[in-house]
């Protein structure tokens, strides 16, 4: 059963990348691109101008009068629009043609299903088989669900208390999302014209209210992202990352490139010291950039190499992959404030990793960690990217060099909490999903629910502002739950989020500016959090 599971999770994972290759748009109308930030528009050139340079290597090039060896143009395009992160969240946030923007959402919600590619991605037979496989092994372990299986080696005592959580939390957030839908809705009224006018349209549509979220956000904090991203070099960032794990964790981020092979250029290695010693205690891989061709989405944590006496490993490795806004022309990668968050969250958890002072395999470094519990490193790293001190550490104009304006930092911390409610909700909904996909759903009974029907049954608990369209195939793109570590798990975002918080106020508690206790602190969630993983 273990061999099978690993074998559609590997097919589910290709299945995704191969779906989300398998389409792009070709814009070359300029109107279409009006508003849209120079950043995205250079960003979709280049993915237009590396489409050229294959097609010319296959033979297969179109008359269009451009060349894969002209110049980059991101005002007279082509532009390349594709369902990789970068390229699809820059279209939903500032893609003006509702068209466009229905076009590549209904594209990217039917990745890997029946309603794509003649269904040769379909990922629906085999998510009915991992469910199905999953409940036979609990079952025969002396469990009445995978949920209860999963829950038996984590922190949450059962489904009920998962359900008791995400209900109380909802019962907070729901009301916010319902008003912060009405307010984006307002918005789009009041600005966007004829079209989104109530005879209209009654009621936003999914590819409409991200983009007018983001026209809200701007608006309200009189800060746009693209006036950020100068700010946020990636160079200039992980060093100011690995400054402040220097300062809490007295360990020392080295570069390291060279001692060991890579499979991109894009790709980095560092060696980890511990300061007092000297000592080499870890190492890590870092592959921080957006490549649409090779490089499935999201962003994860994984391991190397894990600390083993054992097996006479003491130095653990670590794999830390983001898929970050990659450098443009010549112009270095140029992080959104996501992007930065995204990273530091990453190398908290790799922290955990490397950190480790146990020499047992099985619970070095994150093995040993409860599942709901393994979150709570890395959004308590989430948390420096508000701290004033952390941030000027390295938010400087990556051509003049001049420090992040303050008004700047003070809407950003302004930001955190916009939107917070439907944030709240989309993580409660994808939690109690899972959830329920693996307590209650029967993937046996083919006259009962489908994966869809259970789908469309939490959503109308704990996203009824929101419902999904019925076309809406997000569960076979949901590789969380279907091909990573999170299946009957994914709640634990939301239930380590408590604790990050709990672990965060311990060093405010102490002053963020009393340098002699934060690092008293730091050594604590050290020997604890981080070396007894």
């Amino acid at each position: 059963i273990r061999i099978r599971l690993s074998e559609l999770g590997t097919s589910f994972s290709n299945n995704v990348l191969d779906a989300t290759k398998a389409f792009a748009l070709t814009v070359d109308s300029a109107e279409s691109m009006e508003g849209v930030p120079d950043s995205a528009k250079a960003m979709w050139a280049q993915i237009y101008q590396q489409h050229k340079a294959t097609e010319e290597e296959k033979g297969e090039e179109k008359g269009d009068g451009v060349s894969s060896g002209d110049e980059v143009d991101a005002e007279k395009g082509p532009w390349r629009i594709t369902l990789d992160g970068p390229s699809y969240i820059a279209a939903m946030q500032h893609v003006s043609d509702r068209s466009i923007r229905e076009k590549i959402y209904m594209e990217y919600v039917t990745r890997a299903s029946e309603l794509t590619d003649n269904g040769s991605k379909n990922n629906v037979p085999l998510i009915v088989e991992i469910l199905a496989l999953k409940g036979e092994s609990a079952k025969m372990l002396g469990f009445e669900s995978p949920a209860e299986l999963s829950l038996a080696t984590k922190m949450a005592p059962s489904v009920q208390a998962v359900a008791d959580l995400s209900n109380l939390l909802a019962e907070k957030a729901l009301p916010a999302a319902y008003n912060e839908l009405e307010q984006i809705t307002s918005y789009a009224r009041a600005n966007g014209g004829d079209e989104y006018s109530e005879d209209a349209l009654p009621k936003l549509a999914p590819w409409d209210v991200t983009f007018w979220s983001e026209r809200y956000k701007e608006d309200k904090y009189a800060l746009k992202e693209e006036e950020l991203r100068p700010y946020f070099a990636f160079e200039a960032v992980s060093k100011g990352m690995f400054a402040l794990v220097e300062r809490i964790f007295n360990v020392e981020v080295k570069p390291a490139d060279g001692e060991a092979e890579v499979w991109n250029d894009d790709v980095r290695f560092y060696n980890v010291y511990d300061k007092s010693s000297e000592k080499h205690i870890a190492s890590f891989y870092l592959d921080p950039y957006s490549r649409p061709a090779d490089k499935r989405g999201g962003a994860w944590m994984d391991v190397c190499i894990g600390k083993s006496a054992a097996l006479e490993r003491d130095i653990p490795v670590a794999y830390l992959t983001c898929n970050g806004s990659p450098p443009v022309g010549d112009k270095p990668s140029l992080m959104t404030f996501r992007e930065v968050e995204t990273l530091f969250h990453e190398f908290g958890h790799g922290l955990q990793h490397m950190l480790t002072d146990a020499s047992v395999g099985d619970v070095a470094g994150i093995n040993g960690v409860e599942w709901d519990a393994v979150e709570l490193p890395s959004q308590f790293m989430e948390n420096w990217c508000y701290d004033k001190p952390t941030v000027y550490g390295f938010a400087k104009h990556y051509e003049t060099g001049e420090p992040l304006p303050e008004e700047y930092f003070e809407k950003l911390k302004q930001q955190k909490t916009f939107s917070a409610g439907l944030m709240a909700m989309r993580q409660l909904y994808f939690g109690q999903l899972d959830i329920e996909l693996h307590s209650n759903f029967d993937p046996n009974n083919e006259d009962g629910e489908t994966i869809f029907d259970v789908q469309k049954r939490i959503a109308s608990k704990y996203s009824p502002h929101n419902m999904p369209l019925p076309e809406d195939r997000f569960l076979c793109t949901f590789a969380h739950i279907f091909a990573g570590g999170y299946a009957a798990g994914y709640y634990s975002y939301k239930w380590a989020e408590v604790m990050s918080a709990d672990a965060f106020g311990a060093f405010e508690d102490v002053g963020l500016d009393n340098e002699e206790k934060v690092k008293e602190v730091g050594k604590s969630f050290r020997e604890t959090v981080l070396s007894l993983g």
